[in-house]
């Protein structure tokens, strides 16, 4: 397994560092639960805005252990809720949402008054990524 470097920063960055659709997989009642969400990349974590009160947030409240699959790309990690979307120690990451998901985020879909709009940091531990045939093992523990 390799760490984190800046070929493989490239490539991550290049394929998530915008809106992606990924898999996101839970544990709940001892089985395995995976839907689809809009998710952003940003240094060895992916950030996704979400309800505080849904099935996957009471999953990782229960188990963070959490899996993550996109474009050529697995991975597992912890999943953080960060709390409230618009509170003061998220605006960073709250501002660089906005721009990622800025062609729906104000669909109507996302009530940002409601304290339960949270941002779900998905904290990677290792995956698995392909580029042009080469295959990566990666440790995402100190990035």
């Amino acid at each position: 397994m390799e760490k984190l470097n800046s070929k493989t920063i490239k490539i991550m960055d290049e394929r998530f560092k915008k809106d992606n659709i990924v898999a996101l997989a839970t544990v709940g009642e001892n089985k395995p639960f995976v839907r689809y969400v809009n998710a952003y990349y940003e240094k060895g974590a992916f950030y996704v805005i979400t309800y505080a009160l849904s099935n996957k947030m009471r999953q990782i409240e229960v188990n963070p252990a959490v899996s993550i699959a996109g474009d050529w790309f697995q991975a597992e990690g912890e999943g953080e809720n960060l709390g409230y979307f618009g509170k003061e120690e998220n605006n960073e990451i709250a501002d660089k949402l906005k721009i990622a998901f800025s062609e729906w985020i104000d669909n109507g879909h996302n009530n940002f008054e409601d304290v339960n709009t949270v941002i779900l940091k998905i904290k990677l531990k290792e995956g698995v990524l392909f580029s042009h045939g080469t295959r990566y093992h990666i440790d995402f523990t100190n990035s």
